[in-house]
């Protein structure tokens, strides 16, 4: 499932996205901290086997959000939310939905003004990654930086030649 990422390197700490959340859903659903002089985001990561889902007594919590009739506001789910990703809002449980109800998509995106949040499947994100560092392992792999030359070629065959070896 889909989950939103927030690029530390573009992020400025300007709040734009929280604010944007907690005007669409009462209360912001992305948290934004700064650690070492970087800005990180903690936000529902829709886990796979999400143990807030697996713990609601009620099974109020599904991958879509939090059911507010269903939810009795027991906090078993903000104990168990390996991110801290889960908030209370008038003693019902909150995650975010990435604005399912929003045609225009997440509103964090949309305030975000660095685009610094974006909306990816970690899966994809993982694979993409993977092929990366396979290329880079194969001497394939050609940054935008470092095409062609002299040392890159040198470097690829010393790399196909200690693999053989």
């Amino acid at each position: 499932m889909e989950s939103i990422l927030v690029n530390s390197n573009l992020c400025d700490g300007c709040m734009n996205c929280e604010n944007m959340c907690a005007s669409v859903h009462n209360a912001s659903r992305i948290k934004i901290i700064e650690h070492d002089s970087s800005f990180y985001s903690i936000v529902c990561q829709h886990c796979e086997s999400a143990p807030c889902k697996k713990i609601c007594p009620t099974e109020a919590i599904s991958d879509e959000g939090v059911d507010g009739e269903k939810c009795i506001g027991c906090g078993l789910c903000v104990m168990v939310c390996p991110f801290g990703a889960m908030t209370f809002q008038s003693k019902v449980a909150e995650k975010c939905d990435l604005c399912a109800d929003r045609e225009e998509g997440p509103a964090c995106i949309k305030a975000c003004t660095k685009r610094a949040i974006s909306v990816a499947d970690p899966q994809k994100v993982k694979a993409k990654n993977q092929e990366k560092f396979l290329a880079k392992l194969s001497g394939v792999y050609e940054p935008e930086s470092q095409k062609s030359g002299f040392v890159h070629v040198v470097t690829c065959q010393a790399r196909v030649i200690h693999f053989l070896e």
